[in-house]
């Protein structure tokens, strides 16, 4: 009986998600009189204006790590670094730009512009993730994908 509710709750969502009219035991649920095709050329539209923001927001962030990176003495404190990241995420319109994998492959991007390396890349790619695996996957590819 479990696996039967977790399908008719996944289908439900699927369903509200689209638009569809839903029957489970006599009750019918819907969610939106707009047409799937409207939903679903809606949906497919908006990862291009995504990924042009995110891109825009991630080059940014390279460019402020380099600065930051250059310029930042030992005694500063990351504290700093993530109060510019914030400021940079606030005027782009990203709300939670700590679980944004863009904001990670920006600050690999820019450590590899920085031409950071060894020791001093993994210290930074640990702190700046807070050896959070998954962000310091995100910084890797950053690195990796910058030439």
């Amino acid at each position: 009986m479990r696996l039967y509710s977790g399908y008719l709750k996944q289908g439900a969502i699927c369903s509200a998600l689209l638009g569809i009219t839903v029957v489970i035991n006599g009750c019918s649920f819907s969610e939106s009189s707009e047409s799937l095709s409207d939903s679903t050329s809606s949906i497919i539209s908006s990862p291009s204006s995504l990924s042009g923001k995110n891109k825009k927001f991630q080059n940014e962030i390279a460019d402020y790590t380099v600065a930051y990176i250059k310029s930042s003495q030992s005694s500063v404190g990351y504290d700093t670094f993530f109060k510019g990241i914030s400021e940079i995420a606030a005027k782009e319109g990203i709300t939670n730009w700590e679980q944004d994998s863009s904001t990670y492959k920006g600050i690999g991007k820019g450590l590899k512009k920085a031409e950071v390396e060894g020791v001093a890349y993994e210290t930074y790619k640990k702190n700046f993730t807070e050896g959070d695996a998954d962000k310091m996957g995100d910084v890797q590819s950053g690195y990796d994908a910058e030439k």
